[in-house]
């Protein structure tokens, strides 16, 4: 059995980017929150054990890093126990948005109340335990169509050639995390990481995150520029851009977060798309005014 790995707290000096502006109305479109045992129970077929990450500290970051809003997507260790998530949503309804994890056949008193909340869709994910697996998604896809939200996975790339044909006839938007959470060094012309960018080209939403997650080099992951430029280039108008803070499990530590922003102006050189990226393709998916 795989130890469960103790992951070390955030930067506790977040910082915006040194090398642009960030444009007003940003959006971080992927973070979490995170609870601490005995009132957020953890799950025990967890893939690691992370710090508390509270709402406050969260919102902090926000502020710190230019940004306007924010999304937060139900955590791993917490399972289907979307508690702190609602609960945050609740108290920050204009600020923020949500992704949940849930179990199929959930009361539609309780998929309301959700929705009400601020959830605009729903995780599946296969890399970390605690996580929901593809077996059933197209009736996530039939409940999200119905609630009228999207699907959010995170799967490596190399995983998605066979998964293709369900993937793109499903009947609601769905979105990629962390560029496919594939290593660098598996290539731009990796079957897997071809598949993805197809998918985005033709609808797919992709988020350009997760930098320390899949460069092999390490900060300040220049070896990850041309595969966000690709995602970038196959659809600039479905690319988005996440913190993926408290960044847990990060092999290498946590990063800083100037770091990861002033990627962004590698990754997308272009100021209009930036603006695309931080404020136009966000407000859109997640629905902000």
């Amino acid at each position: 059995m795989t130890p469960i790995r103790d992951c070390p707290a955030p930067d506790p000096h977040p910082a915006g980017p040194t090398r642009y502006a960030v444009p007003a109305g940003a959006v971080d479109s992927h973070a979490h929150v995170i609870g601490r045992p005995p009132a957020h129970p953890f799950v025990e077929n967890r893939s690691y054990t992370p710090p508390a990450a509270p709402a406050q500290a969260y919102l902090a970051m926000l502020d710190a890093t230019g940004m306007a809003h924010g999304v937060l997507v139900q955590v791993s260790v917490h399972g289907t126990d979307n508690r702190l998530l609602l609960e945050t949503l609740a108290a920050n309804a204009e600020r923020l948005r949500g992704i949940a994890v849930i179990p199929l056949g959930l009361p539609e008193r309780d998929l309301r109340a959700m929705k009400d909340a601020g959830i605009v869709g729903l995780r599946l994910n296969v890399l970390y335990g605690g996580g929901i697996d593809f077996a059933a998604v197209e009736a996530y896809g039939a409940l999200a169509r119905e609630m009228g939200w999207h699907l959010q996975f995170l799967i490596d790339a190399r995983s998605l050639p066979p998964l293709a044909q369900r993937l793109s006839r499903l009947p609601v938007p769905f979105v990629v995390d962390h560029m496919g959470h594939m290593p660098t060094a598996a290539g731009l012309s990796d079957p897997g990481f071809s598949t993805l960018v197809a998918l985005v080209r033709d609808g797919a939403w992709v988020k350009l995150s997760g930098a320390f997650r899949t460069s092999v080099a390490g900060a300040p992951f220049a070896d990850t520029i041309p595969f966000a430029r690709a995602l970038n280039d196959a659809a600039p108008e479905r690319c988005l851009w996440g913190s993926d803070w408290p960044h847990v499990a990060a092999r290498d530590g946590p990063p800083k977060l100037a770091t990861l922003l002033d990627l962004i102006a590698d990754w997308v050189p272009d100021e209009a798309r930036r603006r695309r990226l931080f404020v136009e393709n966000p407000r859109a998916l997640y629905g902000f005014g």
